[in-house]
């Protein structure tokens, strides 16, 4: 009989790329952890871990051991759903995470909403970053998550999640007030190739979204400010210090001295909604994601 929590173990270690990170997110030593995959691996007659440098990397059998792992947790929460379904009207705790323009923007009238329509449902919000949403997801610590498409995000081909299409969100070119472009209906980014230009972190997400939509219109940004918050950029486009590019939901402090031009060639990025496999139809997630579609359209519009 194979122990799920031990499983479970196993599943951690390959989310999160270590032993050590796999512990620390489930409140475990590395030993204890490292003891536990020891023992799943005598309990199924075969190796688990291999070593790879300095640290260990999961055998042929682990990998086909988690696919194996991962339907498990599906079925288990099918299960679940099932002895809810007579249930009826939604209700109890609802757990959502998102990105701070997410939850602004999107999740927190959604919580609103519902505690309206819905006064069994006990929204919780929580502001993440979006790869920590997917551990808050993988952890069973979060039912449902608004995040950004990006390369370090599980495809959507992984089992473990159900990850659907929520908008595209387009950015805009945002100049101070009086710039050549400020009174137009549209602008290409050509237009601004020799301005000087705030942009996010290198890390950011975002940053990736700024440097190849210049990059498609041919050059690449003088980049002279850097900046981690929306509104901290748009401060400093109105003293005069550079442009930028916003995404569309990002909600500026008002009567600023910018104008938001929107941008030939939309550059965008994708948002999506995101559960564990299957958690889309709990009935409370099922009406939560209904509420984040309408807001979604009406946002954007």
């Amino acid at each position: 009989m194979i122990d799920l929590r031990r499983l479970h173990v196993l599943r951690a270690v390959s989310h999160y790329g270590t032993v050590t990170a796999a512990a620390r997110a489930l409140h475990f030593t590395p030993s204890a952890a490292s003891q536990q995959i020891r023992q799943l691996a005598r309990d199924l007659g075969v190796d688990l871990l291999e070593p790879q440098g300095r640290g260990v990397r999961l055998t042929p059998a682990a990998e086909s051991l988690l696919a194996h792992a991962d339907a498990i947790a599906a079925r288990w929460d099918e299960a679940e759903l099932e002895l809810r379904a007579g249930e009826g009207e939604p209700a109890g705790p609802l757990r959502v995470a998102g990105f701070p323009v997410a939850v602004a923007v999107l999740l927190a009238p959604m919580a609103a909403r519902l505690r309206s329509r819905y006064p069994r449902v006990s929204v919780r919000v929580r502001e993440v970053e979006v790869v920590e949403s997917f551990d808050l997801l993988f952890e069973g610590e979060a039912d449902l998550a608004v995040v950004e498409a990006t390369p370090s995000s599980p495809p959507a081909s992984d089992a473990r999640f159900d990850q659907r299409p929520l908008l595209d969100e387009p950015f805009d070119l945002v100049v101070p007030e009086g710039h050549p472009l400020a009174g137009r209906d549209g602008a290409g980014l050509a237009d601004v190739a020799r301005e000087p230009w705030i942009a996010p972190l290198p890390e950011s997400p975002c940053r990736t979204h700024v440097m190849s939509a210049c990059g498609a219109a041919g050059f690449t940004p003088d980049v002279v400010h850097h900046a981690v918050d929306w509104n901290v950029t748009a401060h400093l486009i109105a003293h005069g210090l550079g442009v930028a590019l916003i995404p569309r939901l990002a909600r500026l402090t008002p009567h600023l001295p910018v104008v938001r031009v929107p941008c030939v060639g939309r550059p965008h990025r994708k948002l999506l909604t995101c559960t564990r496999s299957g958690g889309h139809r709990r009935p409370a997630v099922a009406v939560a994601l209904e509420e984040l579609r309408s807001l979604a359209a009406a946002a954007v519009a």
